[in-house]
């Protein structure tokens, strides 16, 4: 993925091309759980044994895209957190964007 962790993704997704369909399907494919909507947006959907925990993994995520300055859309509610991403100025899927759902796999659900 392009993207480092501890670099703002703004510069990146700025100037980053949009993917082919045949790279989206490549990079899916290393994500579990993940799906394409649209042809334009990351989206999945996560899992929790209540609202304590799905609030926590929230703020963890909100954490993360603070910190490298690419911001999902982010659905709460109790037992689960739907998270979306795209590159907005782009209108559809980047490089940054599979990184950034790379990351939020990392993020702990439990």
């Amino acid at each position: 993925m392009s993207c480092d962790s501890d670099q703002p993704c703004t510069n990146c997704c700025q100037h980053s091309k949009l993917l082919s369909p045949a790279r989206m399907a490549t990079l899916l494919s290393k994500l579990a759980g993940w799906q394409v909507l649209e042809g334009r947006r990351l989206h999945k959907e996560f899992s929790f044994p209540d609202f304590r925990t799905a609030l926590t993994f929230t703020n963890h995520l909100g954490e993360l895209a603070e910190r490298v300055g690419h911001h999902p859309d982010i659905f709460l509610s109790w037992g689960k957190v739907q998270v979306e991403i795209w590159t907005h100025s782009k209108n559809g899927l980047t490089e940054a964007d599979f990184s950034l759902a790379e990351q939020t796999d990392l993020i702990p659900t439990v």
